[in-house]
């Protein structure tokens, strides 16, 4: 209209921010196998599953790493797990045709009919999901049944697995398929242990009311129980965080355990400053230099999901060099010691997190985890597979 001035996506975009995510579906698809050989190089002896298939946990955009990703690396994977509808309906429109696990189940009726059609399973934890079961005309769903032992958030409590497994065995056109639990404390010694005997007591149970032949699957094995708990390996597992290379385990690195990161968050060096001592950087004045310090200021801040928490000290590798962070992050900066790199100026290229510096210890050092750090990576940020 006249008078009226438009700005087009194209204008903004033209010359965008040199912040980069990196994805790399072959270091996916490495991750991937290197957990399929250590469940099949550490299953207990007399083990009663003759394998265990993997579902690969691709909720939250594959966790920051793109559905299309998870598609290429997670290639060979027995199924995916996850609980946006509308990324399984992606899934199958792009091609997937292995099962597909929801893992907190439907959130509405229109669900079961989706899950129905495009041969989604759901799993059951609360009433409403059997009166959306019961009310379905169409083709047969097929479910999982969700147990709680201890993690207290979603699932039925062991007494209460009798009652909705008498509905589930009466409603036509839903197929008990399995069951499943997810602990809360497998990254800790024997923190799985009791929830694994509680879940196998319950299942017991149920097994023993099925009609004669039917075995249902079990799926109880997250990340640090696949590494740490082989006789949680069942008909399936479902790894999460370990797939995208960061470790399920505090004070142990993912190199350690032999997986490879998938995401490497890279940056530049936008300008330099020269603090004499008593000077100070950032918002706030928080660090203050007791020496001469070389400032970079670097093209990352927390719009792009880098943690505004992080404090003084978190790792950083400039042109090759590992060093460290300063002062306060700000919204689209933060400030780096180039002391020890005294070549680095405008454009020197800096890696936030990925190969040099594992998306852990930048994790860590902010007290959060490497999964809310790869999830947290910002619409803005220019992404590039690898």
């Amino acid at each position: 209209m006249a008078g009226q001035r438009f700005v087009t996506r194209s204008i903004i975009t033209a010359m965008p921010r040199t912040l980069t995510a990196s994805v790399s579906p072959s270091a996916m698809a490495h991750n991937l196998a290197l957990i399929r050989r250590q469940v099949q190089e550490n299953r207990p002896d007399g083990h009663v599953q003759a394998d265990t298939r993997l579902w690969a946990v691709v909720k939250a955009d594959a966790y920051g790493h793109g559905l299309a990703n998870a598609l290429t690396g997670f290639a060979e994977a027995d199924g995916m797990a996850l609980l946006e509808f509308e990324a399984a309906d992606w899934l199958r429109r792009h091609g997937w045709t292995k099962p597909i696990l929801m893992l907190e189940g439907a959130f509405d009726a229109t669900d079961v009919a989706q899950a129905a059609a495009q041969g989604l399973t759901l799993a059951i934890h609360q009433p409403r999901h059997l009166q959306w079961l019961a009310a379905h005309d169409g083709p047969p769903v097929d479910v999982y049944l969700k147990l709680n032992t201890g993690l207290n958030r979603l699932g039925l409590k062991p007494d209460d697995v009798d009652a909705y497994l008498t509905q589930v065995l009466a409603t036509p056109g839903v197929r008990l398929r399995g069951m499943m639990t997810h602990f809360a404390n497998a990254d800790t010694p024997g923190g799985a242990l009791q929830p694994l005997a509680t879940f196998d007591a319950v299942a017991r149970a149920v097994q023993a009311r099925l009609p004669a032949g039917q075995t249902l699957e079990h799926c109880v094995a997250n990340s640090a129980a696949l590494f740490t708990l082989p006789q949680a390996y069942r008909a399936w597992a479902r790894p999460g965080i370990a797939l995208y290379g960061a470790s399920p385990f505090a004070g142990q690195s993912a190199a350690s355990l032999g997986l490879r990161p998938a995401m490497q968050l890279t940056g530049n060096v936008l300008g330099v400053q020269q603090l004499t001592p008593g000077e100070a950087t950032g918002y706030g004045g928080i660090f203050v230099a007791e020496q001469p310090v070389r400032v970079g200021i670097v093209n990352c801040g927390y719009a792009d999901g880098y943690p505004r928490v992080a404090p003084t000290g978190t790792p950083v590798v400039v042109d090759g060099v590992r060093t460290r962070t300063l002062g306060r992050v700000s919204m689209d900066m933060l400030a780096v010691d180039l002391t020890p790199i005294p070549d680095a100026g405008p454009g020197t290229p800096v890696e936030l997190w990925g190969d040099a510096v594992s998306i852990d210890e930048v994790a860590e050092s902010a007290g959060t985890l490497g999964y809310e750090l790869m999830c947290a990576v910002a619409p803005r940020v220019r992404r590039r597979v690898v």
